[in-house]
């Protein structure tokens, strides 16, 4: 079984999970499957708000979209939620993408 078919049974078991979603998506990153990612990171941000790391990596994911003002877009909410978290780890990441996607 591929990691790709475990992660999506454990979201069969359980569509909450924010772990296998935050996984999905980054299974499909790794493949080049941005669109597909882009799936799984707006359904974990809409249910999880509060998972800072898939602020960062959805950014990312929609700059090599093309989507330059929906990436700014969610640095932002994910520099909130950090603050929000106290996580200045992931507050200074996001700070530095939205610095660098502001230079494009």
């Amino acid at each position: 079984m591929s990691r790709v078919d475990v992660l999506r049974t454990m979201l069969e078991q359980d569509p909450a999970n924010a772990f296998a979603r935050y996984g999905l998506a980054m299974e499909h990153v790794n493949a080049g499957e941005n669109e597909q990612a882009m799936t799984h990171f707006d359904a974990l941000l809409s249910a999880s708000p509060d998972y800072v790391p898939g602020y960062y990596h959805a950014g990312r994911t929609l700059e090599k979209l093309g989507r330059i003002e929906d990436a700014r877009a969610i640095y932002e909410r994910g520099i909130s939620a950090a603050r929000a978290k106290g996580d200045q780890h992931s507050l200074s990441e996001l700070q530095a993408a939205l610095d660098m996607v502001g230079l494009t």
